[in-house]
């Protein structure tokens, strides 16, 4: 019974992956070099999301400073 739970976890999350790939493909402002990282090891994608959180905040900062 796990094991049916756990491949349908496993058929869902892929399939909004596809979902979310192809959203970040028709987006003029994504980058298509996200696509997939899910692959990447955990290191890699600590550091992938701690630049991205690094550029979040700083947009951030730049919009208040504008104001």
């Amino acid at each position: 019974m796990v094991f049916l739970i756990q491949n349908t976890l496993n058929r869902d999350s892929a399939a909004i992956h596809v979902k979310l790939d192809e959203l970040v493909h028709v987006t003029e402002e994504a980058r298509d070099q996200l696509i997939g990282v899910e692959h990447l090891g955990d290191k890699q994608l600590e550091r992938l999301r701690q630049a991205e959180e690094d550029d979040a905040d700083s947009d951030v900062t730049s919009d208040r400073s504008r104001r």
